[in-house]
C-alpha cells in the first residue's frame, strides 16, 4: 500500500520526537554514514598535532584535508536527494520549509561554538580571529589568511555549504519549470569546466614562483587564500553529489542497471589514484606530499570529487551487500561529525591548557585528542543539536498536523 507524503512526514516527525545517538545510528544508511565518519576522522587527522601523530599515519595525515571534499560530495547528495525526490514524485518544493530545516540543523551548534570563540578568547587555538560578522554572514572564507586570523578557520567549508544551501534550491525551482531539460547538462558542464578554468587562471595569476618551489610551505597561504578556500573554486564535490542524487531520483532504472557497486568502487579508486597523481605532478625531489602546482589546482579537485562520488554510489548499496551489519562506532561518529568538526580544534587547545603541551605527544596525545574531541562533541550534540532538532520537528508537526 502506498503511503501519502502527509502520513510519511508526520510519522517521521513522531519517530524523531525522542532522538538518541544509538537509535539514530541504527536507523540511518550504513554506507554513507561510514563515509561521513571517515571524512571527519580524516579532518581530525589533518589537525592532529604532529608530535601526537603515529609514524604509520604520517603519510595519510598529508591527505587529511580530503575529508572536506568527501563532506562536500555527501552534502551535495543529501540536499539533492531531499529536493529531487519530491520533484520526481510530482510534489511541490517549499523553500521556507527547506531553509527552516537547514537553519535549525546548522545554526544552533555553529552559534554556540562561535560564542565560545568570541567570549572566551583564551580557549582559541590561535589568538587572532576574523570579526564575528564575517562568520555570521558566512563570508570568512573569502580572503582568508590563516597566518593573520588563525582561529576557527575550519568554518570556511561551512561557508561554502551555506552558499550552496542558499542558491541551489532556487536553481532547482527555476530549472524544474523550464521545458528544455538540457539546461541541467549545460549548467553542470559549465560549473565543472568553468571551475577548472577559473582555478587555472587564478593559479597563473597568484602563484608566480617557479614550479620547483611550489611545495614549499611559504606558498601555502597564498594558494589556500586564492584557490582552496573561496566558494567559487570549490563546487566540484557539491556538483558530483548533486548529479549522483539526480541520477538516482530521476533515472532509477538506469541506476539499478548501470550503477554496480563493484564497478563504481573500481572507478572511484582509479579516480582517486589519478587525483593523487595530479596533486603530485610534477614530482619534486625530496618532497613526497601533495604540491601546489597548476595541474593539481586544475584537475585534482574534480578527480577527487569524482572518486568520492563513485565510492558513495557503491556505499548506497551497502544493505544489499552486507545486510544489517554495520562498522561498529561508524554511525555514532557520523551523527556527531558536525559537532566534532566545529569543536575539535577548541578541544585540542583546551587539552594543552589543562594538561600541558607534553600531554599532546605520542600515543597518549593521540588518544587524548580523539577521545576528548568526540566526548566534547557528544556534549554539544546533546546540549544543543538534539534539542533544536526536536524543536524543529515539533514546529513542523504542528504545520503538517497529526498523522491519521
Amino acid at each position: 500500500m502506498e503511503i501519502s507524503t502527509h502520513e510519511a512526514d508526520a510519522a517521521g516527525i513522531r519517530q524523531a520526537a525522542v532522538i538518541t545517538v544509538p537509535s539514530l545510528a541504527s536507523s540511518r544508511a550504513a554506507g554513507p554514514d561510514l563515509l561521513r565518519a571517515l571524512a571527519i576522522l580524516l579532518v581530525m587527522l589533518w589537525h592532529l598535532p604532529r608530535p601526537a601523530t603515529p609514524v604509520f599515519l604520517q603519510q595519510l595525515k598529508q591527505y587529511g584535508w580530503t575529508g572536506v571534499d568527501l563532506f562536500f560530495v555527501l552534502s551535495g547528495y543529501l540536499i539533492g536527494t531531499q529536493l529531487f525526490v519530491r520533484l520526481a514524485r510530482g510534489q511541490r518544493l517549499s523553500l521556507p520549509d527547506f531553509y527552516f530545516k537547514r537553519a535549525m540543523r546548522i545554526m544552533p551548534a555553529f552559534l554556540a561554538v562561535l560564542a565560545v570563540y568570541v567570549l572566551l578568547p583564551g580557549l582559541r587555538e590561535d589568538p587572532t580571529m576574523q570579526a564575528p560578522w564575517r562568520f555570521l554572514t558566512f563570508t570568512m572564507n573569502f580572503g582568508l589568511d590563516y597566518r593573520v586570523t588563525g582561529a576557527f578557520t575550519q568554518a570556511w567549508s561551512l561557508c561554502v555549504e551555506e552558499h550552496f544551501y542558499l542558491v541551489f534550491p532556487l536553481l532547482v525551482l527555476i530549472l524544474s519549470r523550464l521545458r528544455w531539460q538540457g539546461w541541467v547538462l549545460v549548467l553542470s558542464f559549465g560549473v565543472l569546466f568553468g571551475g577548472m578554468v577559473l582555478r587555472a587562471l587564478i593559479w597563473q595569476d597568484a602563484m608566480t614562483a617557479p614550479l620547483a618551489e611550489q611545495a614549499t610551505a611559504s606558498l601555502a597561504p597564498t594558494y589556500l587564500k586564492a584557490i582552496y578556500y573561496p566558494t567559487y573554486c570549490r563546487l566540484d564535490g557539491l556538483l558530483f553529489g548533486v548529479l549522483l542524487a539526480a541520477c538516482k531520483a530521476f533515472r532509477p532504472e538506469q541506476w539499478r542497471k548501470y550503477v554496480q557497486p563493484r564497478w563504481a568502487l573500481v572507478v572511484g579508486v582509479i579516480a582517486l589514484a589519478l587525483a593523487v597523481g595530479a596533486f603530485h605532478y610534477p614530482a619534486t625531489p625530496g618532497f613526497r606530499g601533495p604540491i601546489l602546482t597548476w595541474v593539481g589546482a586544475t584537475v585534482g579537485y574534480p578527480l577527487l570529487s569524482l572518486g568520492c562520488a563513485c565510492i558513495l554510489a557503491a556505499s548506497l548499496e551497502w544493505e544489499r551487500a552486507f545486510g544489517s551489519w554495520r562498522v561498529p562506532g561508524a554511525g555514532t561518529i557520523a551523527i556527531l561529525s558536525y559537532s566534532i568538526y566545529l569543536s575539535h580544534k577548541l578541544t585540542s587547545h583546551a587539552n594543552e591548557l589543562l594538561f600541558g603541551k607534553d600531554a599532546m605527544i605520542g600515543v597518549g596525545g593521540f588518544v587524548l585528542y580523539f577521545v576528548s574531541s568526540i566526548a566534547v562533541a557528544a556534549v554539544l550534540w546533546l546540549a544543543v543539536e538534539r534539542p533544536f532538532l526536536q524543536l524543529r520537528d515539533r514546529i513542523l508537526s504542528r504545520r503538517i498536523g497529526p498523522a491519521p
